[in-house]
C-alpha cells in the first residue's frame, strides 16, 4: 500500500508539472514575459535570474552553444547541492530495508494472521498494535526516507528554465551542438531516457530479488515519463533531463558500490550489539485466535483459588 502511494504521489506530482508548465506559455502574447499572478512571481524570482545567467554564461563561453553550457552547468549545481538530500534519504532508506529483513519473520506472522478466517476488529487492533510495538522496540519508521522532496525542490528550478528560455529571444533562438533550445527534440529526449535507463539497472545491482521485482515496475515507469515529457517540452527541459540523469547515474554509483555497503555493515554491526526484540511469537498469534484459551485458564485459575480456600478451611477445622 505505501508503495502504491508513493508512485501514485509521484505521477500526480509529474502531471501537476505537466499542467504548470504548460500554462507558462499561457499568455496574450506569448513573447511577453508575465507580470502577475503566480507565473509572474516565479518569473520575476525565478526565470529571471536563471535567464540571465544563462545569457552571462552564453556570453563567457561564447558561440552557439553557451546557452546549452548555462543550463547544463545550473542542472550539475542544482543536483550537487540535492545529493546529500538525496544520499541521507539513500542511507535512511538502506538502513530500513536492512533492519526490515532482520523483522520479515514476525511481520510474516502478523500478514499471515491479519487474513485469517473470521477475525474481528478487536483483534485487527491488537495485531495492529503489536507491529507498531514491533517497529518502535527496533527503532524502525513507519514512513522512512523524505518522499518526494527531493523532486520538488526540483520543480520550481524547471519551471524557472522554461520561462527562462520562453521568455528570451536569445536563449530561444539558441542551439546546442546544432540541436534548438527552443523546439522539441527528439535526440535530447533519447539521451535523456537511456540515461535514466542506465540509472535504474545500476539501482538494481546487489538487492534482493523479492524487493528486485517491485522495483522493475519503476524501471518501467521512470524510462516512460522521461520520454514523454522531454517530447512534450522544448529542448532546453530535454536538456536539463539529460545533464540530470547523468548526474543521477554519478549518484547512483556512489550509493550502489559505497554507501550501501558501508550502511549494511553498520547494520549488521549494531545488531551483534543490539539483537533484534522479539514482539511477535507463533504462539502468541495462536492465543490470539484460540478463543477456548481464554476461558480455560480462567478455570484453570479458579479451580486453584477454591482448592486454596478449601485448604484454608480444613487448615481451620483442625485448629478446631
Amino acid at each position: 500500500m505505501k508503495k502504491i502511494k508513493k508512485y501514485t504521489g509521484v505521477l500526480a506530482l509529474l502531471v501537476v508539472t505537466a499542467l504548470v508548465l504548460s500554462a507558462c506559455g499561457a499568455t496574450n502574447n506569448p513573447n511577453v514575459a508575465p507580470h502577475s499572478g503566480i507565473y509572474g512571481w516565479v518569473y520575476q524570482w525565478l526565470g529571471r535570474p536563471l535567464q540571465n545567467i544563462m545569457i552571462h554564461t552564453a556570453h563567457m563561453v561564447g558561440g552557439d552553444n553557451g546557452a546549452g553550457w548555462g543550463i547544463v552547468i545550473i542542472t550539475v549545481v542544482v543536483r550537487l547541492i540535492l545529493m546529500p538530500l538525496m544520499l541521507v534519504q539513500q542511507n535512511k532508506s538502506v538502513r530500513q530495508q536492512e533492519k526490515m529483513a532482520r523483522l520479515q519473520p514476525q511481520m510474516k506472522l502478523i500478514q499471515t494472521a491479519m487474513k485469517h478466517k473470521g477475525i474481528t476488529p478487536q483483534q485487527q487492533m491488537t495485531l495492529s498494535g503489536w507491529q507498531r510495538e514491533l517497529y518502535s522496540k527496533n527503532e524502525m519508521s513507519l514512513t522512512g526516507g523524505i518522499g518526494c522532496l527531493p523532486l520538488i525542490i526540483q520543480l520550481p528550478i524547471m519551471w524557472g528554465i522554461y520561462q527562462a528560455v520562453f521568455y528570451s529571444p536569445q536563449l530561444a533562438h539558441s542551439t546546442f551542438f546544432g540541436i534548438s533550445l527552443s523546439q522539441k527534440s527528439v535526440v535530447l529526449a533519447i539521451v535523456a531516457t537511456i540515461f535514466t535507463v542506465i540509472q535504474g539497472y545500476i539501482s538494481l545491482i546487489g538487492i534482493p530479488e523479492e524487493q528486485k521485482k517491485t522495483m522493475q515496475s519503476m524501471m518501467i515507469f521512470n524510462p516512460i515519463m522521461t520520454l514523454f515529457f522531454s517530447l512534450s517540452f522544448s529542448g532546453a527541459l530535454a536538456l536539463y533531463w539529460a545533464a540530470g540523469n547523468l548526474v543521477m547515474i554519478i549518484q547512483q554509483i556512489i550509493v550502489t558500490f559505497i554507501l550501501t555497503p558501508s550502511v549494511k555493515k553498520h547494520v549488521a554491526d549494531e545488531l551483534k550489539d543490539k539483537p533484534v526484540e522479539i514482539v511477535v511469537t507463533k504462539e502468541k498469534v495462536a492465543d490470539l485466535f484460540d478463543t477456548n484459551s481464554g476461558n480455560s485458564t480462567t478455570s484453570q485459575a479458579r479451580k486453584e483459588l477454591h482448592q486454596d480456600l478449601r485448604n484454608r478451611n480444613k487448615g481451620k477445622q483442625k485448629r478446631k
